[in-house]
């Protein structure tokens, strides 16, 4: 049932919100004319939506931010604390009704990135994000569906969890059927399972086994099948889409299905659909949901694409919060989630204690500095723990943040907050870093006068680089670049730069605001290259030529290097996710170096200008 909305700003209060004007808005959505307000009330009127069959009227809202309360023909129906949850209140309609929601800004530390000034306000507008609507139900129906893949020994199957309400006592069966969507191989299985309640909501649980499932992966090594769970009770069913995949992490890194995943990653600020096939298009195979969670469309993306999601809690920034708050968001967030094949990896608290670099320049003294303020450094990461204790479906890496504290991924800005882009391996090997990479990078205009630095350092970026929009992207190419390549040399399991695309004018994404690219996009896509020709140091002086081959089986390349117009070629054989040392070379200052790697699949090209 499609609806008309009107708004206004409005003082929150323990009544129904009031407005002296209401103005048209589109909902979903996030009216610009609200950016900067704290609380906003979204008002519609429609008449009883049912039909014959139908006994139930239910509101459905999906994104509503960040704290809301819901009212009809004057009663307060329900309140929400978290936006990627879905709301959903069985509203008692008459002939005709006026429906109430009002949203609040964030009210507590779990605001994420939409409670900084790292987004501009306009993407962080209190209202109804994702979607309304409507639904009419008979009696009972199925009011909810969580599904979750399980992968192991054995056949593959689907842990399901189907929400039901009726009005009447009921013992009844409730059909659960799986088929493939698509050209997918498996047939197609069904179940039943007992429904035995007094009048109310009851949760009904049941495994459904997949009978010679095909799993799914991601992009880069091999397809993304995915299967249609349905819940069929009398005259409601309820359906809804999931993958058949298994997630692990250990000594060996990211697994899929028990195999290997090197995951090169950006990170996602304020994501749209379009970022997905836009991190694809840079060689990435995982996103990064830094401090906010995905939408629902974002998510479907990444599950059509084979992108894997490292989601975070909306949790950042220096500061205590509620241990028992944060538990339930994040069981709430798996609930959520759980059906999405492309869900990988959950952290809780992003950037808890400041960066250590801030103020220092590219001295041996500024080292001490930073080895001083490392030492110095504390986090009490008990609460944190607590809270990842509840996620067991998916790997954690609950602290995400500087050396000094002991994070499970770490945030380094070599090149940009402190040293020299160079710098990544002396940062790895002194703070024991680099298995878990969450953010590096440095920043670049996308404009000459930039009217919006959002997210941006302009006083860093003056001190670094100075002016001029080419001479800042060349710089950012160069410590993306040279960041990615030595932690792949390295052996890093996961790393995500940050970040894919500007918030403002200008900013740390290699893709500006519109998507347009910068010059770090191809220097980042070159370094993401699963099978890709490298140089060890990029500097005058000799380097050697190093094929890094992040694929799950050996292979037989062509490798060929160019120095001004110099050009060397010899076959090699190399390993699973090895690495190949294949000649040393001696640099100068100003040469142009071309490194070719050819595969079975391509061939893959670096450039270098020493």
């Amino acid at each position: 049932m499609s609806l008309e909305w009107r708004g206004a700003a409005v003082e929150p209060g323990s009544g129904v919100p009031s407005a002296t004007t209401w103005q048209d808005v589109d909902v979903p959505g996030r009216p610009v004319k609200f950016a900067g307000d704290d609380a906003v009330a979204y008002r519609t009127e429609f008449a009883d939506p049912r039909e014959a069959d139908d006994e139930h009227a239910v509101l459905v809202l999906e994104g509503v931010f960040a704290h809301a309360r819901v009212w009809l023909n004057g009663a307060e129906l329900a309140e929400h604390d978290a936006y990627f949850d879905p709301l959903r209140v069985s509203l008692p309609v008459e002939d005709e009704n006026e429906l109430v929601v009002e949203c609040r800004a964030p009210e507590d530390r779990f605001g994420g990135i939409y409670d900084t000034d790292r987004v501009p306000q306009n993407a962080s507008v209190p209202g109804i994000w994702w979607g309304a609507t409507i639904e009419t139900h008979p009696d009972p129906y199925v009011e909810s569906l969580s599904v979750a893949p399980r992968v192991g020994n054995g056949e593959p199957t689907v842990a399901v969890e189907a929400t039901v309400v009726t009005d009447q006592p009921l013992d009844d069966r409730m059909t659960l059927s799986i088929r493939p969507e698509g050209d997918v191989r498996g047939g197609g299985m069904m179940n039943r399972a007992a429904v035995e309640t007094d009048p109310g909501r009851v949760t009904v649980t049941h495994d459904v086994e997949v009978r010679d499932g095909s799993l799914w992966w991601p992009h880069d090594l091999g397809d993304q099948p995915r299967y249609a769970l349905r819940a069929k009770l009398d005259d409601s069913e309820r359906t809804t889409v999931t993958g058949l995949r298994s997630v692990d992490y250990d000594e060996d890194g990211l697994l899929v299905n028990g195999e290997r995943v090197a995951a090169r990653g950006v990170n996602l600020t304020d994501a749209t659909e379009a970022d997905v096939e836009r991190a694809v298009r840079a060689n990435a195979n995982l996103v990064r949901a830094h401090a906010h969670v995905l939408s629902p469309e974002v998510y479907e993306a990444c599950d059509e694409q084979g992108v894997l999601v490292w989601q975070d809690l909306p949790l950042t920034g220096p500061g205590e919060f509620d241990v028992e708050r944060g538990q339930n968001l994040a069981e709430r967030l798996l609930r959520a989630r759980r059906n999405r094949p492309s869900l990988a990896a959950v952290s809780v608290h992003d950037d808890p204690t400041p960066d250590l670099g801030e103020g220092l320049g590219t001295g041996a003294v500024d080292r001490l500095r930073y080895r001083w303020r490392a030492w110095r450094a504390s986090y009490d990461r008990g609460p944190v723990d607590s809270v990842a204790d509840v996620v067991s479906e998916v790997p954690t890496f609950p602290v995400v943040g500087p050396a000094g504290i002991g994070p499970d991924a770490a945030t380094i800005y070599p090149g940009w907050t402190f040293g020299e882009a160079g710098d990544v391996d002396w940062l790895c090997d002194r703070f024991d870093l680099g298995d878990v990479v969450a953010e590096f990078g440095a920043g670049a205009l996308a404009a000459d006068d930039p009217a919006d630095e959002t997210d941006f350092d302009a006083e860093r970026h003056a001190a670094r680089v100075g002016s001029g929009v080419d001479e800042s992207q060349d710089y950012q190419a160069d410590v993306l670049g040279t960041v990615a390549e030595r932690l792949r040399l390295r052996g890093t399991n996961v790393l995500a730069a940050y970040a894919l695309r500007d918030v403002g004018d200008a900013g740390m994404g290699v893709l500006a605001r519109d998507g347009s690219e910068k010059t770090a996009f191809d220097r980042l896509a070159a370094a993401y290259q699963p099978v890709q020709g490298v140089l060890s140091d990029p500097t005058p002086g000799e380097s050697d030529v190093v094929v890094i081959h992040d694929r799950p089986s050996p292979a037989t390349v062509t490798v060929e290097w160019d120095v001004d117009g110099e050009r060397e070629q010899e076959e090699l054989k190399v390993g699973a996710y090895g690495r190949v040392d294949v000649t040393t070379i001696s640099l100068s200052a100003g040469d142009a170096v071309t490194i070719a790697v050819a595969t079975d699949d391509g061939v893959a090209h670096n450039e270098y200008r020493i």
